[in-house]
């Protein structure tokens, strides 16, 4: 075992490799994820390992890719597919809501929907429209849906395996500018972890990403790293910021985030999604709901503005910011 520099897509692309090492059932297919290896080569070498009928390209159809993974976890394989892009996976929304989510409750048990559907989603990368939308709220506010969305490259790792694994469908967000991030890890060690049990798992528990005393960023996906710089450079400025990373939104862990709201008695909620009718409202009434006596000011948000998205040279703009996220701090009540 060693520590090395890993990737958040090596991370992913090992966590692939792996589940279908382990499990025959496993499928992985979608629009160029054969030979190519996917457009941001998550499934690289995939086909080349494994061969095309556990790793193969699909005709540019959302709906019918999604259509055939349903009839495959009907038949109990565990298919994993991938949505080019986030925009891409509209057209598939339909079989998603009225069959991925419903098929278990429908059958009364019987049919299980064991699949994962991979969506890159989130801007910062340059792209245009159709190519960097956040639509968790759309999937979110689906029941019978699990939504994961890792932060980190351990997370990368360890909840695809955990989604691949899950009984239950999963809608499974890959923030698309973490792609190229990198940190040091052993990955043979999480290998063995996952394998043995030991591994933490992320399904329903949120993790404090960094302690604090003052006040609580509430975040997932692309936007926690940017809540860990805010609360850094709000630590040069004498407050002390604890960052919340959910990892699920459904399920979501009220308990881990009460807590931490209780103890600072301030929240701000971040996320890249537009803010009208997003995981962010939900987030600011469960956490108002729930904290009510112990908080000093309004729970307030910081999240994309509720427009389509913007060209690649406004796209700063729209996406949450160290700047906005230390203004929105800014504007919470601090005499005592």
């Amino acid at each position: 075992m060693s520590v090395q520099k890993v990737s958040f897509a090596k991370a992913l692309n090992t966590a692939l490799a792996d589940a279908l090492e382990t499990d025959p059932s496993v499928l992985v297919f979608g629009e160029d994820v054969g030979t190519l290896g996917g457009v941001f080569r998550i499934t690289d070498g995939l086909t080349a390992k494994f061969g095309r009928e556990r790793c193969f390209d699909t005709p540019l159809a959302e709906s019918g890719i999604i259509g055939t993974a349903v009839g495959m976890a009907m038949n109990g394989m565990r298919p994993v597919v991938e949505m080019q892009f986030d925009a891409f996976a509209y057209p598939a929304f339909e079989q998603i809501a009225s069959h991925v989510a419903k098929m278990h409750n429908r059958t009364r048990g019987k049919l299980g929907m064991q699949m994962v559907i991979r969506i890159p989603y989130g801007g910062g990368v340059g792209g245009v429209e159709h190519h960097c939308d956040s639509s968790e709220s759309y999937y979110a506010h689906t029941p019978g849906l699990k939504v994961f969305t890792p932060a980190s490259v351990t997370d990368a790792y360890l909840m695809l395996r955990e989604a691949i694994d899950s009984p239950d469908p999963v809608v499974f967000f890959e923030p698309k500018r973490l792609y190229w991030s990198t940190a040091q890890i052993d990955l043979d060690e999480l290998r063995e972890q996952y394998a043995n049990g030991s591994a933490p798992k992320r399904e329903g528990h949120a993790v404090v990403a960094r302690e604090g005393t003052d006040a609580t960023l509430i975040s997932y996906g692309p936007s926690v790293p940017v809540c860990l710089s805010a609360a850094e450079e709000a630590a040069q400025d004498g407050m002390s910021v604890e960052v919340i990373d959910l990892g699920t939104i459904v399920p979501y862990d009220d308990e881990t985030v009460a807590a931490s709201v209780r103890k600072t008695g301030r929240a701000v909620v971040v996320a890249e999604a537009q803010g009208f009718a997003s995981v962010a409202s939900e987030i600011v009434a469960r956490t108002q709901q729930r904290c009510f006596h112990s908080l000093a000011a309004p729970v307030l948000r910081v999240t994309g503005f509720d427009i389509p998205y913007p060209s690649p040279a406004f796209e700063h703009h729209h996406i949450p910011s160290v700047e906005r996220i230390l203004d929105t701090l800014d504007e919470l009540q601090w005499e005592d």
